[in-house]
């Protein structure tokens, strides 16, 4: 029991931290400054529902992806750990992802910008992606998989909800305090590299030394 506990804990925070919907609620509020409030409801909604399909389709193809490539787990770990270490950076600098759009242009992107830059890279970008994969490898019980994919659901639904109060949001914490969160997220993100990282390198070296 304690063993899942622990699962669905790392679950929620990684997600949490890797999806990071903080960082992406100015850059929703930029590009849908133009919009109704209908058509921010609907947006909000399109991007989450296709993050969270695209998480759960890498979740459950990961594996035969890497059988078709033939990529390592460890060597999946490896990599996934630079990437959530390099995001972690940014975060702890406050820096957001570099999506830019003229106001002018907003409407233009009104069909497709749930798609992207919304649900892609923003919401579903490849640390959440690499940690749904790695999760997924990890999840060796059906109790764990369940765990996984509710945590999945439990993370996009609050960006969901933190997206549509982003104006209230932004306006409570101003930039200061968006600023702070971002970086104890990103702390907690390059926490999750290390382990990442040494978990993936050590059967690898294990390995390499055995031969």
């Amino acid at each position: 029991m304690n063993d899942l506990l622990a699962f669905g804990l790392l679950c929620l925070t990684s997600f949490f931290t890797l999806i990071n919907p903080w960082g992406t609620m100015p850059i929703f509020l930029t590009m849908t400054t133009d919009l109704s409030e209908k058509e921010r409801v609907k947006t909000a909604k399109k991007a989450s529902l296709i993050a969270f399909f695209i998480i759960i389709g890498f979740a459950l193809t990961g594996q035969l992806l890497f059988s078709f490539f033939g990529i390592s787990v460890n060597s999946f770990r490896v990599v996934g750990g630079v990437i959530f270490f390099m995001m972690g950076m940014d975060m702890l600098q406050a820096r957001l992802g570099a999506v830019k759009i003229k106001k002018d242009e907003v409407k233009n992107y009104v069909t497709d910008i749930s798609i992207t830059p919304l649900a892609i890279p923003m919401i579903c970008g490849p640390g959440a992606i690499t940690n749904a994969i790695v999760l997924m490898e990890n999840a060796n019980s059906f109790l764990k998989i369940v765990t996984l994919f509710s945590s999945i659901a439990v993370i996009i639904l609050i960006t969901y909800f933190i997206l549509l109060s982003s104006s209230k949001i932004i306006n409570l914490l101003g930039q200061t305090g968006i600023n702070v969160m971002m970086r104890l997220m990103g702390l907690i993100v390059m926490v999750i590299a290390v382990e990442f990282f040494f978990s993936g390198l050590k059967p690898i070296l294990i390995d390499l030394f055995q031969k």
